[in-house]
């Protein structure tokens, strides 16, 4: 799953840059450009992509991006060729449709379908409806807690399916009270594609290894400013939750809950030219058999990007990110405008077993530097590149960390 959204935002980013020189093709419509562009990408848990993809960006009359279509062709050198077709259609309001389709030589597979709309009956409501099937066969664990051993690093396959629903309610234009559920069923855990020891083998006994099935409720409150809700510029955005879980795996304890409280804030200089984004995120789980997958995480495209993908595991978290997002260049692409973005970061925060464990010396911290290409008001891609004192990462997103 995530070498998809991996290619496929480097590959977005490309075709920005690749527009505004003579490299695009024409036209095979009006409102219609294809953009063949060789696929390579890298990443230390993931491998290296090799192979070729086609996308297709549509424009409507007014100008705006309707359709992101990219079908796909790649080498993977751990998994094999991968062939993915992606589909992204883009409605006014904010609408957006999402769907994936990918089947790999080894191992992987996904299936996704999202549909969100947040201005429903004129602004009063908002929906989402999500469904996804995959394998991933190079996720890592490194055991639980905040100071895990890098020599520990295991590999295994998830295997998953998941399906979830939101709804909210606006009570007044900048603030919404949310109910949700999902549900997500977790096979036991499998060998992976990797050298790696086998997570079932070196871990045994951790909660969830023989896998789970989830059935979550939540309610959650936002109260957002910004001018956008995929690509702001100037805002806050508030979200605090809580959540209870059922995990009908047999033998597993029932019950458990999460909850959570993030704030994001944009300070933007008056020409907007250079906008300087502070995020602070605290998490909490309560329970005793809580499986591993479930807990909360640092690591990855979206935290501590300095490390892999779920690199720390516990109950809680503490995590405090800031970046300065810095305009490059504005160009006419495709019928649309394009925006290119410098952003250097720094990310910090640590997990742990209860609130009276927290130590500094627990902290991690991960500076880096990202690049996004960005069409205004619907799509983002970033490539980010953190670095630890585990070395360097590379992250590629279809949307900012946050």
């Amino acid at each position: 799953m995530k070498l998809v959204v991996r290619s496929l935002a480097a590959v977005l980013i490309l075709v920005l840059i690749g527009s505004v020189s003579p490299f695009c093709l024409g036209r095979a419509q009006a409102d219609t450009q294809y953009f063949p562009i060789p696929a390579i990408s890298t990443s230390r848990n993931d491998g290296s992509d090799f192979g070729l993809i086609v996308p297709a960006l549509t424009t409507g009359p007014d100008g705006d991006l309707k359709y992101l279509v990219a079908p796909m062709v790649v080498y993977n050198t751990i998994v094999g060729t991968r062939g993915t077709v992606n589909l992204f259609h883009y409605q006014p309001g904010g609408k957006e449709l999402r769907g994936i389709a990918s089947w790999t030589e080894k191992i992987e597979r996904k299936f996704m379908l999202s549909y969100v709309d947040p201005g429903l009956s004129n602004g009063r409501y908002s929906i989402g409806l999500s469904a996804t099937h995959f394998k991933n066969a190079t996720v890592r664990f490194f055991g639980l807690g905040p100071t895990t051993n890098k020599d520990d690093e295991t590999n295994y396959t998830a295997s998953e399916t998941r399906a979830n629903w939101k709804f909210g309610i606006y009570l007044n234009e900048v603030t919404q009270i949310a109910i949700s559920q999902r549900f997500r069923h977790m096979q036991a855990i499998q060998q992976g594609a990797t050298d790696l020891d086998f997570t079932g083998d070196m871990f045994p006994n951790v909660s969830g290894v023989d896998g789970a099935t989830i059935l979550g409720e939540r309610i959650s409150f936002h109260y957002d400013t910004r001018n956008s809700l995929v690509t702001p510029t100037d805002g806050m955005a508030v979200t605090a939750y809580a959540e209870i879980n059922h995990n009908f795996r047999r033998g597993a304890e029932p019950m458990y809950s999460r909850y959570g409280l993030e704030v994001k804030k944009m300070f933007a200089s008056e020409s907007k030219r250079a906008i300087l984004v502070i995020r602070g995120d605290l998490q909490a789980t309560l329970g005793t058999d809580v499986p591993f997958y479930e807990q909360s995480s640092l690591g990855g495209q979206n935290n501590l990007r300095g490390f892999g993908v779920d690199r720390y595991i516990d109950k809680q978290l503490i995590a405090f990110s800031v970046e300065e997002r810095i305009h490059l260049l504005r160009a006419r692409l495709a019928g649309v405008m394009a925006d290119f973005e410098l952003a250097p970061f720094l990310d910090t925060g640590q997990v742990f077993n209860s609130f009276k464990n927290v130590s500094f010396k627990d902290y991690r911290i991960t500076p880096g530097v990202g690049f996004r290409g960005i069409i205004r008001p619907n799509v983002v891609g970033r490539i980010d590149y953190g670095f630890s004192k585990e070395g360097g990462v590379i992250f590629a997103g279809l949307d900012f960390p946050y």
